[in-house]
C-alpha cells in the first residue's frame, strides 16, 4: 500500500518554515516568520504551544531537551524544551542567521549567517566557537559529520565546502550551485545532508537531482535523481537508518530513494504545488514531516511507495514494496548499505549480494594523534586569502594582492630612511616572504612544470645588480624561510635547511630532525622550529634549535621540546628587539627565553587577560624589552586582521603570573624577577660585541636593588627576620650594609648580625672563588649581578694569596682571631666616606618606624651616585659593570695588606714597611673613637637628648615592674605614660628642666671633645698628608677597596 499523505493543516503565516522532531518522536516542532514556534503532539493538535522568539525565525534545531533557533535580531537563542523558558543567547552575528544544525550528540551547534562567516559554538560553554571563514556570499545551510570532524556548508556564492571544525580550515570546495546576492534570492536552499551513522556519504542538492559525495577522497560516488522531477531540490534529509534519502522540491515533490539501489521508492506530491522548505525524519523512520512557504505543516505516514523496477528498463511494471518493512530488514541485507560504500564499483546501480558479514576489529579507545601544525611564517595571515599581510615586523610591511585585477606585492618601510616603499608585481606566485634592514626575501612553490624558486631583493647593495634568485631541486619547496644579519635561510619540505649570505652565496645545509613549522632571524641566531614526532589529544609535539653563528659557530638549544599551552599550537616566533627568542601559542601566552636559567622558557604575558570578548585575540607584531611592550593587533572576532582599513598597533604591558599579584609583596616580586629577566640582553650583547646602554643597564640594576630593599623592609615589618636574609642574598654588598643599618635602627639585633655575617660571606667570595672558564659549553650566565660578578678581576690576587699561606706565623693567626671576634659588635667603623654616610644617616633618622623605609632608600640612592670603597668593589654600578665576564687583571706586586676583616688567613709575606703603614691607622681609629659605641642603636641614642618623661621613666621603671611584673616592654612604656600625666604641672616642669641641663653638659663636652680632635690634628696633619701621597702613588687594587668597613667590639 501506498503511504498515507495526510491532509495539511495552517501552521505559521505565509513565508519561511521549518520543521524538526524532538529528540523520543512525541512533539513536532516547527517555526515560521511569525516569529513563533510552535510543538505539536501530533498533526490533529488543535492547540500547539506557541513560544514567541522574535519578529522572524529562519530556523530551529532541538536535541537533549535544548530548543535553538535563528531569529531575525541576529541572535542564535536557547531555549528550554517543552516549557519553552528563555534560556540565553549562544552567539551573534552581525546580520540574521540562516540555518542553524546540532551535532550528534548534542554537544555543539553550527551556524551560518548572512554576513558570510560559520561559527561552531559549544553548548556547555558558549565563549567557546570556533569562526570558519572564506565564503563570500550569505550562507545557505550547514550540517555536521556524525563523526564531529568535518562540516560541510552551502553558500549563496555558488560552493559548497567542508571544513576541518578544530583546525577551522577549508578541506575542499564544490562549485555546484548557481550564484545568487541574498538567501531569498538564491534558488534552491540547498540544504545539505550528512548520512547518520555510517557518515561516509554527503548528501548535495543540485538543480534536479542529489549528489553524493564520500567521505575523505571526497569524490562524486552517485546520482539520485527522478524523471519526474522537473524543478530544483530544495531539501534533503536522511532516515535515521541512513539507507533512504528524502527530498523535497520548489515545486512540491516530496521523493524517497534507497540510496543503496538508487532507485525511487515512495514519490508524493504537494496538494497545492507549494515549495517544500522544511523536511524532518521521525526517530523511528516511518513518517515525515514537512512545511512549505505558505506556513502550512503535513506529515507522510506508514511510509510505502511503488518502487520502480528501474526506471530505465523497458517495463513499465512496478513492484509494491513495503518501506517500512525495508527499514527494519536485518544488518544482513542483501544489498547492505555498507557493500554499496565500500565497494570500488559502488556507482553501479545493482550490487551483487554480499557476502558473509567481516568480522568486528577490536576498537581502540586510547588517546587520539593530533594533526600536525602545518608550516607558516609569522607575522602572516592565511594564504588562501586574496589581500593578504605577507609579513609585518619592526622593520616594515609586506603585503600580497592577489585578485582579478592584479597580483602584486606592496613593501612599506617604518623607517623611510632605511628603503622608499616598493610595488613588486608577483608574477611567479610567491607565497613568503622576510623583510629586514638589508634586503626583502620571496619564496613561491613548485609547479608540475617550474621548480620552487627563492628571490631575494638586496636593496642595501652597494652595486648596481640587487637582485638574485635560487632554483630548488626538483621537488623541493621552500616552506619557511627568514633573513639575519648578512646572511639569509629557507627550510624546505625536503627536511633540509639551506644558508645564504645576503649577497645570493651559497653556505652551509643541514637536515632538519622533523618537518619544519616555521623559522625566525636575528643579528647572528637563527631559531628553527620543527615537529619532533606526533602529539595526541590536541597537543603538538614540537622541537626548538637555537644556532648562533658569528666567529665561533655554535648550537645553543639542541632540539628540547617547545613548550605550549594544553591542546593549542604555535601561532608566533620570532626574538626581541634586543635579540631574545621569544614565541606565542594560540592561548595567548606570550614565552621568553630566560639565559639565566639554562635556557629555559618563562611567561612574560598572557594576551587573553587583556582581551574584552571571547573572540577577541591578539596578533603579534613585535617584542620589545626596553620599554617593556608587546606590539600586538587587536582583532576583534578573529585571529588575525584585515589588510583594510589599515590595523592600529596596541602596546601590551609584561606580567609574570606570579602568585599572589593583588598583594603588595606579590606585586614587588613580580617587578623584580620581571626586570632580572627582561635586563638579561645586556650581559648577551656585551658578549657578542655589541654596544650597550651603560646608563640604562645601571638603572636597571638600581631600580632591582630598590625593589628588594623594599621587599626587606616589608619583610622586617611582619616580623619575617628568615625572609629578610633571603631577601638580602640576592642583595649586593652596599645594600646589605645598607640593610644591616636598617635592621639596627629597628632593634632586630639577630638579624644585624646575620646580615652582617652574610657580608662577609660575600666578600669571601669575591676573594675565594675560582674565576669561570670562558669557553666552557654550557649556555652561559648573565645576571651575576649579586655576588661574582667580578671573580675574574681578582684571578691574580687570588693565586698570590694562595702561595703565600704557607708563611703564615703565629702574631698573623692571633691577629686573625681577635679580628674574628669583632664580628660579634654591630658597630661599622671605616676610615673611608661610608662612615660619614652612616652617620648622616643616625642623624637624620626619625624617632617614628614610618619613615624608616624612605631614609634607607634615600641613603641607598644618594650612595648609588658617589659610590664608596666598598660600592665599587661589589661591581653593582659603574664601568666594571660594561661586561658580565671581564679579563684576569695583570698581576701586580702588592703594597697594601689585605683587610683584617676580610681575609682571615692574611700572609706572612708582607713586608715591614705594610705592618707599619697599618700600625698608624688603628691607633687612629683608636683615637677618633672616644669611648667606642657598643651597636649603631646605642649610637643613636647618645646623639639625642632625653626628655624629661625618659628621666623620670629611668627612675622609676623599677617600680612599676614592681608592681605589674609581668608586663612587656611596650606596656610599661603605656603605663609610664598614665603615672607621668597623673604629675603635677610643677613636677612634670622639673623633671623637663632636669633633662635640658643635661643636654647642656653634652654640649659643653662635645665642644671640649671637638677642640682636643683638633689639636691632635695640627700634629698628625703632615703624617696624613706623607700617607696620602703614598696612596696616591701605589695602584689601588679590590682588597684594599674591601677594607673599607669593619666591625669593632667594645
Amino acid at each position: 500500500m501506498p503511504c498515507e499523505r495526510k491532509p495539511m493543516r495552517y501552521g505559521h503565516s505565509e513565508g519561511h518554515t521549518d520543521v524538526c522532531f524532538d529528540d523520543a518522536g512525541k512533539y513536532i516542532v516547527t517555526c515560521g516568520s511569525d516569529g513563533d514556534v510552535r510543538i505539536w503532539e501530533s498533526l490533529d493538535d488543535d492547540d500547539p504551544k506557541s513560544i514567541n522568539v522574535g519578529e522572524k525565525v529562519y530556523s530551529l534545531a532541538l536535541k537533549n531537551g535544548k530548543l535553538v533557533t535563528a531569529a531575525s535580531n541576529n541572535t542564535v537563542q536557547i531555549h528550554t524544551f517543552p516549557e519553552g523558558d528563555p534560556d540565553g543567547i549562544l552567539t551573534r552575528f552581525t546580520t540574521n542567521a540562516t540555518h542553524i544544525t546540532y551535532n550528534r550528540s548534542g554537544s555543539r551547534v553550527a551556524a551560518g549567517s548572512s554576513d558570510f562567516m560559520v561559527k561552531v559554538v559549544e553548548m556547555y560553554d558558549s565563549s567557546q566557537q570556533k569562526t570558519l571563514r572564506g565564503h563570500t556570499a550569505p550562507i545557505l545551510s550547514v550540517t555536521f559529520d556524525p563523526k564531529d570532524e568535518f562540516l560541510a556548508s552551502a553558500s549563496c556564492d555558488g560552493s559548497v565546502a567542508v571544513w576541518k571544525i578544530e583546525e577551522q580550515t577549508q578541506v575542499t570546495s564544490w562549485p555546484l550551485l548557481q550564484k545568487s546576492n541574498d538567501v531569498i534570492n538564491a534558488k534552491s536552499l540547498c540544504r545539505l545532508a550528512w548520512q547518520p551513522k555510517a557518515a561516509k556519504l554527503l548528501a548535495v542538492p543540485v538543480e534536479t537531482t542529489v549528489q553524493l559525495y564520500q567521505r575523505d577522497s571526497w569524490a562524486q560516488v552517485g546520482t539520485l535523481s527522478d524523471d519526474l522531477g522537473t524543478q530544483a531540490i530544495n531539501v534533503v534529509a536522511w532516515s535515521p537508518c541512513g539507507k533512504f534519502l528524502a527530498a523535497g522540491s520548489i515545486g512540491g515533490l516530496l521523493t524517497v530513494w534507497d540510496v543503496e539501489s538508487k532507485l525511487c521508492v515512495e514519490r508524493q506530491k504537494h496538494e497545492k504545488g507549494y515549495t517544500v522548505c522544511g523536511l524532518a525524519w521521525h526517530p523511528s523512520g516511518g513518517q515525515i514531516a514537512y512545511t512549505d512557504t505558505e506556513g502550512c505543516l503535513g506529515v507522510l505516514d506508514g511510509l510505502s511507495s511503488s518502487s520502480s523496477s528501474s526506471s530505465t528498463t523497458a517495463s513499465s511494471t512496478t513492484t509494491k514494496v513495503s518501506l517500512w518493512s525495508y527499514m527494519k530488514a536485518s544488518p544482513s541485507h542483501p544489498n547492505g548499505l555498507d557493500k554499496f560504500v565500500d565497494d570500488d564499483d559502488a556507482g553501479s546501480a545493482i550490487v551483487p549480494p554480499a557476502a558473509v558479514a567481516a568480522p568486528l576489529r577490536p576498537v581502540y579507545d586510547g588517546p587520539m594523534p593530533t594533526p600536525p601544525q602545518k608550516a607558516f611564517q609569522p607575522g602572516s595571515t592565511p594564504a588562501h586569502l586574496m589581500h593578504r599581510f605577507m609579513m609585518w615586523n619592526s622593520v616594515g610591511i609586506v603585503r600580497g594582492y592577489n585578485d582579478d585585477q592584479d597580483n602584486a606585492i606592496d613593501v612599506e618601510f617604518h623607517d623611510t630612511a632605511v628603503h622608499h616603499a616598493m610595488h613588486l608585481t608577483n608574477s611567479l606566485g610567491h607565497t613568503v616572504a622576510d623583510l629586514s634592514q638589508e634586503a626583502v626575501l620571496l619564496a613561491c612553490p613548485g609547479t608540475d612544470e617550474l621548480a620552487s624558486k627563492l628571490q631575494c631583493l638586496h636593496f642595501s647593495s652597494w652595486d648596481t645588480n640587487k637582485e638574485w634568485m635560487v632554483d630548488l631541486p626538483k621537488g623541493e619547496d621552500v616552506q619557511a624561510l627568514c633573513l639575519g644579519q648578512g646572511w639569509a635561510a629557507a627550510a624546505t619540505s625536503a627536511l633540509i635547511l639551506r644558508l645564504f649570505s645576503i649577497g645570493g652565496v651559497q653556505r652551509e645545509l643541514f637536515s632538519l630532525p622533523g618537518p619544519v613549522v616555521c623559522i625566525a632571524g636575528h643579528g647572528e641566531q637563527l631559531l628553527v622550529v620543527y615537529h619532533r614526532g606526533t602529539g595526541f589529544d590536541g597537543e603538538q609535539a614540537l622541537g626548538v634549535q637555537l644556532l648562533q653563528f658569528g666567529q665561533k659557530r655554535r648550537q645553543v638549544i639542541h632540539g628540547e621540546p617547545l613548550p605550549l599551552s594544553r591542546k593549542s599550537h604555535l601561532s608566533w616566533l620570532g626574538f626581541t628587539a634586543e635579540g631574545t627568542p621569544c614565541f606565542i601559542d594560540s592561548e595567548g601566552v606570550v614565552r621568553l627565553l630566560n639565559r639565566s636559567l639554562g635556557n629555559m622558557w618563562t611567561p612574560v604575558c598572557n594576551t587573553r587577560d587583556n582581551c574584552k570578548g571571547k573572540s577577541d585575540h591578539y596578533w603579534m607584531v613585535g617584542v620589545h624589552e626596553n620599554p617593556q611592550q608587546l606590539r600586538c593587533i587587536p582583532c576583534k572576532g578573529s585571529r588575525y586582521p584585515p589588510t583594510l582599513p589599515r590595523p592600529a598597533v596596541a602596546v601590551l604591558p609584561f606580567k609574570l603570573p606570579l602568585c599572589q599579584t593583588t598583594t603588595e609583596k606579590g606585586q614587588m616580586e613580580e617587578q623584580y624577577w620581571r626586570s632580572v629577566l627582561l635586563h638579561n640582553h645586556y650581559g648577551f650583547l656585551s658578549s657578542s660585541g655589541y654596544e650597550i646602554d651603560e646608563e640604562g643597564q645601571s638603572q636597571a640594576q638600581k631600580e632591582q636593588q630598590e625593589l628588594l630593599m623594599k621587599m626587606f623592609a616589608l619583610s622586617c615589618k611582619l616580623e619575617r627576620e628568615f625572609r629578610s636574609v633571603e631577601l638580602a642574598e640576592l642583595m649586593t654588598q652596599n645594600v646589605v650594609t645598607l640593610a644591616i643599618r636598617y635592621a639596627s635602627r629597628s632593634h632586630r639585633m639577630a638579624l644585624a648580625q646575620r646580615l652582617s655575617d652574610l657580608a662577609l660571606e660575600k666578600a669571601n667570595q669575591l676573594q675565594g672563588e675560582e674565576p669561570q672558564e670562558e669557553e666552557e659549553e654550557e649556555p652561559l650566565q648573565y645576571t651575576r649581578r649579586n655576588t661574582g660578578s667580578h671573580r675574574q678581576a681578582q684571578e691574580e690576587e687570588v693565586d698570590e694569596e694562595q702561595g703565600q699561606e704557607e708563611h703564615m706565623d703565629e702574631g698573623d693567626v692571633a691577629e686573625s682571631k681577635r679580628q674574628g671576634k669583632s664580628r660579634e659588635s654591630l658597630s661599622i667603623s671605616s676610615p673611608t666616606p661610608l662612615i660619614s654616610c652612616i652617620s648622616g644617616l643616625g642623624r637624620s633618622g626619625s624617632a617614628g618606624g614610618q619613615n624608616r623605609v624612605t631614609n634607607v632608600l634615600d641613603s641607598m640612592m644618594s650612595s648609588s651616585k658617589k659610590p664608596t670603597a666598598l660600592l665599587s668593589s661589589s661591581g653593582s654600578t659603574g664601568k666594571l659593570n660594561k661586561t658580565p665576564f671581564l679579563k684576569p687583571l695583570a698581576p701586580r706586586p702588592k703594597t697594601k695588606t689585605q683587610s683584617t676583616l676580610l681575609h682571615m688567613n692574611a700572609p706572612k709575606a708582607a713586608n715591614k714597611k705594610a705592618a707599619e703603614e697599618r700600625e698608624p691607622a688603628v691607633c687612629k681609629l683608636k683615637q677618633t673613637e672616644a669611648p667606642p659605641p657598643a651597636s649603631p642603636a646605642e649610637n643613636v641614642e647618645n646623639k639625642k637628648h632625653k626628655s624629661g618623661f625618659q628621666l623620670w621613666l629611668e627612675d622609676n621603671r623599677r617600680i612599676i615592674l614592681a608592681d605589674n611584673p609581668d608586663l612587656e616592654e611596650t606596656d610599661v612604656i603605656k603605663e609610664a605614660i598614665g603615672r607621668f600625666r597623673t604629675l603635677s604641672a610643677d613636677d612634670r616642669l622639673t623633671w623637663t628642666e632636669r633633662a635640658k641641663g643635661q643636654s647642656g653638659d653634652v654640649a659643653d663636652m662635645k665642644k671640649r671633645k671637638r677642640g682636643e680632635e683638633e689639636s691632635r690634628g695640627d700634629k698628625n696633619g703632615q703624617s696624613e698628608a706623607d700617607e696620602t701621597s703614598a696612596k696616591k702613588k701605589k695602584p689601588v687594587d679590590t682588597s684594599a677597596k674591601l677594607s673599607a668597613f669593619a666591625f669593632n667590639k667594645n
